[in-house]
């Protein structure tokens, strides 16, 4: 899936509060067991997953991702919320 594609899912999922708009304090990177990214939806079969949680409502939400994925969430939260 090309960054184009994976920046509309996440400004979708961003819009209708599938993930967060404020950022996540502490995550942390190890390796794959072949979950589902929360931001593009499919499978993290490369070697590392980012995973955190993000605190939003009161609520705390764990988050997993492609490392390229949360990369691509964050530019595009910090965008949402200028």
């Amino acid at each position: 899936m090309e960054n184009a594609a994976i920046r509309a899912l996440i400004r979708d999922k961003l819009q209708n509060g599938r993930l967060p708009l404020n950022g996540i304090p502490r995550f942390w990177v190890g390796p794959s067991n072949g979950e589902e990214c929360d931001a593009c939806g499919r499978l993290i079969v490369s070697p590392l997953v980012v995973e955190g949680v993000a605190a939003t409502d009161g609520t705390k939400t764990a988050l997993q991702m492609h490392v390229e994925c949360f990369a691509l969430w964050d530019e595009e939260r910090r965008e949402a919320q200028s």
